[in-house]
């Protein structure tokens, strides 16, 4: 009777130890314990992934062992997802170490994660980062995010991401993770945060230190173009300067501003940084008194504007269910604007074909121009479907030639800080120059019109039988009008007055001219008829420019008659 007893306790035993081996094969294979080294714990390694969307994956006993698994470390496009985007999920178990003393609370710092998600714990929801769809948002810099997870206990992490539409610049290569996640205390978790923010400024100290010049010269330009608003050349500067700061705001500052708003908001402003440099070239290569370079300019800067405009129109169709027609649209506006991003080295191009004489400042601008724009391009133009084509050559381009205190320096920010400064010196020798030209022409304005002072009579000579006034008040510093009044022997008086075609130095030379010969002719004849004669005569014979003058002259006896004939008209064209 033993026997059976026995062998059904055998039987049971190993039906207990069967169904324990059988829990023990469906068991998670992303199964970690916590062990909290410094209060954290890092959740590396593999995750169970899967494509598609279940709300059913968000709860604890869900079953994934069937799942794929991927590091946590990458995103999935670079681990044999490449291109794919739209939903997918990451789980993972984890269980408190036996006896650890671990945090009564837990918390949790996700790094980034691409593009919108939501994080759930024992299948509660507890964070959500951006929005999903029908409405998504996300945002172009991924900032870190930690969220309280209640008491410490072991539990099932379940991520559901949302990985927006690929750009025509985007290499196919993200979606989901970047970092893997840390589990700690909210206090460590707290301080792991600030760490990673103070590494993030830190390494960006370089592009910041650039922005705030960029920032501080356009506030300069500004101020100096409005002191002197035909100084254009301060205006787009200023204007050129003021696009690097707002682009670095409204897509690196990591604000709460979405991509769609952020990158609609900078196409424009990114735009019209590009044209301010074309109009800094045209001002600084001496080309804006060239009528078709300045005709085609303004031609080529409406197209650009209204593409930027365009540009970031589509930005906001990426965030719609069908999104493929936006995407053919962008790509198809690439060949545009990169022949648009090509303009300053043809401005450069026609000032040395033109042989335009300018100081090395000048020549140094034009060259940094034409090496910013021509790696800028080629990057660009590189990226541009690079998951199709497989090209990285753009990517290196863009990749850091070397490191400044924990600051990676790439090419085109290289570029960008030496362009900058050679802008501001060639700038400075421009305006310094203009200045001094202003100076020399004030000064001989002022000469100018202390000769003409001289000319014009401030007090009206005595005149016996006659009453005379006068208000003598020229349009310009230098007018051409002039008038003279000369009391006659034995009585009576010659009133002259006249126009010079013109203005400035010009006409008051002309006017001392035609002043000092009609002084001269009235001691010998006081006919006016005859001294505009002689008047005319000596003025064919001395000019040749192609101008005019008007005078008249009126002569008045003491007995108030006026001689015949009447007060001629003399022209000279």
């Amino acid at each position: 009777m033993r026997l059976p007893r026995i062998l059904l306790l055998t039987v049971l035993v190993a039906a207990i130890a069967g169904s324990t081996i059988s829990r023990a094969a469906v068991a998670p294979a992303a199964q970690q314990t916590l062990r909290f080294d410094g209060g954290l714990a890092t959740l590396d390694g593999a995750w169970q992934f899967h494509l598609g969307d279940d709300s059913a994956w968000a709860a604890a006993g869900f079953d994934d062992s069937g799942w794929e698994m991927l590091d946590a470390g990458k995103p999935w496009g670079a681990q044999g997802h490449e291109s794919v985007d739209g939903y997918a999920w990451y789980r993972r178990h984890v269980s408190l170490a036996p006896g650890e003393q671990g945090p009564e609370q837990l918390a949790i710092l996700i790094p980034a994660v691409e593009d919108a998600y939501e994080l759930y714990w024992n299948g509660q929801l507890v964070g959500t980062y951006g929005a999903l769809p029908p409405h998504p948002v996300w945002y172009y810099d991924m900032r870190p995010h930690t969220w309280g997870l209640g008491p410490a206990q072991s539990g099932v992490l379940a991520i559901r991401v949302w990985k927006a539409p690929f750009g025509s610049y985007d290499s196919g290569l993200q979606g989901g993770f970047y970092a893997p996640p840390v589990l700690g205390s909210p206090e460590a978790i707290g301080y792991a945060i600030s760490m990673m923010d103070y590494h993030w400024m830190r390494g960006r100290q370089v592009t910041f230190a650039l922005e705030s010049l960029y920032g501080l010269v356009a506030v300069l330009g500004f101020l100096f173009w409005l002191r002197d608003r035909s100084q254009w050349l301060a205006f787009w500067m200023a204007c050129f300067a003021v696009a690097k700061p707002l682009g670095l705001i409204l897509v690196s500052l990591r604000l709460p501003i979405s991509l769609v708003v952020a990158m609609g908001l900078n196409q424009p402003v990114y735009v019209l940084g590009d044209i301010s440099l074309w109009y800094v070239l045209i001002w600084l290569l001496g080309l804006h008194d060239t009528e078709r370079v300045v005709r085609l300019t303004r031609i080529l800067a409406i197209v650009e504007f209204s593409e930027g405009i365009v540009d970031g129109c589509l930005t906001y169709g990426m965030s719609l269910p069908h999104p493929l027609p936006w995407q053919v649209f962008d790509l198809a506006l690439m060949p545009v604007v990169m022949l648009l991003e090509l303009y300053p080295i043809y401005l450069i191009g026609y000032a040395v074909v033109h042989k335009r004489k300018l100081d090395p400042a000048r020549w140094m601008v034009a060259m940094l121009a034409f090496l910013s724009q021509t790696v800028f391009v080629v990057s660009v133009a590189l990226q541009q479907g690079s998951r199709f084509t497989h090209i990285t050559l753009g990517d290196k381009i863009t990749a850091p030639l070397f490191v400044v205190l924990g600051n990676p320096v790439n090419a085109r920010t290289l570029a960008g800080a030496l362009l900058l400064v050679a802008l501001v010196y060639a700038v400075y020798r421009y305006s310094a120059e203009a200045h001094r030209q202003q100076a020399r022409l004030e000064e001989e304005i002022r000469n100018a019109r202390a000769v003409q002072q001289v000319l014009i009579p401030e007090a009206i000579p005595a005149t016996p039988g006659f009453k005379v006034e006068s208000v003598y008040k020229p349009a310009e510093e230098v007018g051409g009008d002039f008038f003279q009044i000369m009391p006659l022997r034995g009585g009576g008086v010659l009133s002259v007055i006249g126009d010079v075609s013109g203005k400035g130095i010009p006409a008051a030379m002309t006017v001392s001219l035609l002043v000092g010969t009609v002084r001269t002719l009235a001691h010998y004849t006081q006919s006016p008829a005859e001294i505009l004669a002689a008047m005319n005569q000596r003025m064919l014979a001395r000019t040749h420019d192609g101008g005019f003058t008007t005078c008249l002259i009126l002569r008045a006896d003491r007995t108030a008659k006026l001689p015949r004939p009447m007060p001629g008209i003399w022209l000279r064209i």
